[in-house]
């Protein structure tokens, strides 16, 4: 009997004890999966901001030359631009264009533009900083040296013109779909243009200067431009583009004064089989209309004028390189024509009425190098002020340019 319940007692301790390591192992089987989501989270953590993923590109352009005007024979230093761009991961980046240049003797330091983005998804991009202001095509995409088929930017463009440049603000930007229709967009806020109202300097009153920092006021520019390519294989584009915002000083009686920018532009590339050619056309028209104001006249500051603060610029280009032809000399051939205007206010100190021909030869030695050979004939209607037609080297006038861009 007292056997019986022996085996009887050892028998509910083995199952007690099977059960009771049962549960321990579901235990540990649940501790050990909750571990590998945390180690797999640290790892995806760890993947994401480890210096060891961080990445550094140098890139750049630069440009030197030989420019032959009625009262100049002069080689010119050009500019350095580099390119810098840090990608701390796969959403993270910030980049920047320096750009060095030799000018009256002396070195000039510049930021071109200087921002972080940030990828919120496969088509939006959000950036902070100073941007290039994707308003038309020019600015954005056209004016690096080695990009530009032309030593010079066309009329209306660069440091002086009336096209915005650069400025520091918010932007989103990225590309879609219409149903078939491919579009891209961006909407910024900036901190937009400055009028100069004529105090300290009233031959330039009226004038809309960019990239001044700080903000003169305490109203923003809100911006934007929407591209969109009919053809499937986005060889056209249409762009338009515009800017609103006010440009008076705060605290003075030109605090409420606002202007309005507004451009049309287009691109078109094409391979063209009959010529063993590629083709390439860009244009771009822009207009700035700023609210009427009274300005200071030059002769007597005590008088005041008015005019319609309007101005408008415009350029079309075209180029034609034999890429596809045997002769390797003849393909590295590029020959370009360019026609531009600059039209400003009537009744301004600064008006003007200029149209401006550039005709050229490039000879690609590379796809990022390239020699240009070109000669620029330019009229002017009115005696105004001739502005620099952009900020690398340009001389008002008919000219002949031989330059060597490179970019790296």
């Amino acid at each position: 009997m007292k056997n019986k319940y022996f085996i009887l007692f050892l028998t509910l301790m083995f199952t007690f004890s099977i059960q009771k390591a049962n549960a321990q192992e579901v235990q540990s089987t649940d501790e050990i999966q909750k571990l590998k989501q945390e180690i797999e989270q640290l790892k995806n953590e760890s993947d994401t901001y480890k210096p060891g993923k961080s990445k550094f590109l140098l890139r750049g352009y630069a440009h030197s030359g030989l420019q032959i005007t009625d009262e100049e024979f002069s080689f010119v230093g050009g500019s350095f631009n580099p390119l810098f761009i840090y990608k701390q991961s796969d959403r993270l980046l910030f980049e920047s264009e320096w750009e060095l240049e030799l000018a009256g003797g002396e070195v000039k330091l510049a930021v071109e533009y200087a921002n972080m983005s940030y990828l919120l998804s496969k088509n939006l991009t959000f950036r902070a900083g100073k941007i290039l202001v994707p308003f038309g095509i020019y600015v954005p995409n056209l004016h690096p040296a080695w990009i530009n088929k032309f030593p010079t930017g066309p009329l209306g463009a660069g440091h002086d013109g009336i096209i915005p440049s650069n400025d520091i603000g918010l932007e989103l930007r990225g590309g879609s779909y219409l149903g078939n229709l491919k579009i891209n967009y961006s909407i910024y806020a900036v901190n937009g243009s400055q009028l100069n109202d004529g105090e300290e300097e009233a031959e330039e009153a009226g004038i809309l200067h960019h990239a001044i920092f700080p903000d003169n006021n305490k109203g923003k520019t809100i911006g934007g431009r929407l591209g969109f390519f009919p053809f499937s294989d986005s060889s056209l584009e249409f762009g338009i583009s515009g800017m609103y915002g006010k440009v008076g000083a705060k605290e003075t009686d030109m605090k409420d004064v606002a202007a309005l920018h507004y451009a049309l532009d287009i691109s078109y590339v094409k391979t063209l089989s009959s010529m063993s050619s590629v083709l390439d056309m860009k244009g771009q028209y822009s207009g700035v209309n700023v609210d009427d104001a009274n300005y200071p006249f030059h002769e007597n500051p005590d008088d005041l004028i008015t005019f319609d603060n309007n101005s408008s610029t415009w350029f079309a280009q075209i180029s034609l390189r034999p890429a596809l032809v045997e002769n390797n000399f003849v393909r590295r051939l590029e020959f370009a024509g360019r026609y531009s205007t600059l039209k400003t206010p009537e009744g301004s100190e600064w008006e003007t009425d200029q149209t401006q021909v550039d005709l050229g030869i490039n000879y690609w030695i590379d796809w990022r190098t390239l020699f240009k050979v070109s000669y620029r004939i330019s009229n002017s209607k009115e005696d105004g002020t001739t502005e620099e037609p952009d900020g690398h080297g340009g001389a008002p006038g008919n000219a002949f340019f031989v330059h060597w861009a490179i970019g790296f």
